[in-house]
């Protein structure tokens, strides 16, 4: 049964997908009864942003799956349809993808002819959408509309990713490919120069809507009867309306991350 998601789902949010393929597949048998999971894990990403290099963040992982409610981690939602083949699910999600400007560079952002003091914080987001998989014996296929409901961005973001689980012994491992269309209030406001930016006297830049290839690997293996240890490794191929923001590392192609934690179930 691909249907209960475990604690390796907790990780996708911060990666840009409230579900994704790669999350359900990682699930494996359990108790019926354990429908908690606590835990505590770790993400380090470099995300190509101008100064700010590698940087590591804590994240509870706390995990709730019912007959229709779920919750996982910075994520959750309800079954609208939960079939062995197909599933709908109504999602809120946290969107991490937010920064202080003194966490960039300022050497660098003034080499990209900006001058942080001029600069605005960008705002974490909350966005509620659907989600829609398809599963079977050729792996999981998941379409997911996001929009932001906060006016962070005010923007939306439709995200579809193919993944097949491969299992030795108890660890499963699931390889994914897929790719996210960021609307252009979205990547104007995460990569972009704003308008208030702008009266500042700095020089406009929009990206508009854009598309973000990516592809990653999940895991997941039991320690024990109620432990685990879950992780990912993901890779984003940045187009170059994003990677021309005078926001980013000049000549960065990509942003890198990886997810690990520790969970027990009960």
């Amino acid at each position: 049964m691909l249907r209960h998601a475990l604690a390796a789902s907790l990780f996708f949010p911060t990666l840009a997908l409230a579900q994704s393929s790669s999350a359900d597949l990682l699930a494996e048998a359990r108790p019926a009864s354990d429908r908690w999971t606590l835990g505590v894990g770790a993400r380090i990403k470099d995300d190509a942003y101008a100064g700010r290099g590698t940087h590591t963040r804590a994240l509870p992982l706390i995990g709730f799956e019912g007959e229709r409610i779920f919750w996982r981690g910075l994520s959750g939602g309800i079954h609208l349809i939960d079939g062995d083949t197909f599933k709908l699910d109504a999602l809120l999600s946290g969107r991490f993808d937010g920064f202080d400007i003194d966490d960039l560079g300022r050497r660098e952002l003034l080499a990209n002819g900006v001058d942080a003091s001029l600069l605005d914080d960008r705002d974490d987001g909350l966005d509620a959408g659907l989600s829609a998989s398809w599963s079977g014996g050729g792996g999981q296929l998941t379409l997911t509309a996001l929009a932001d409901i906060t006016d962070a961005s005010g923007g939306y973001e439709l995200s579809l990713d193919y993944g097949y689980p491969l299992r030795w012994g108890r660890t499963t491992v699931v390889p994914a490919v897929g790719a996210r269309w960021m609307s252009s209030r979205m990547a104007d406001y995460y990569h972009g120069i704003l308008d208030e930016e702008v009266a500042r006297g700095v020089a406009a830049y929009t990206p508009g809507s854009t598309l973000v290839p990516e592809v990653s690997v999940g895991f997941s293996r039991p320690l024990g009867e109620k432990w685990r240890i879950v992780g990912a490794m993901k890779y984003e191929f940045l187009p170059s309306e994003i990677t021309d923001s005078p926001l980013m590392e000049p000549d960065s192609n990509g942003a890198a991350g990886l997810s690990i934690g520790f969970t027990r179930s009960f």
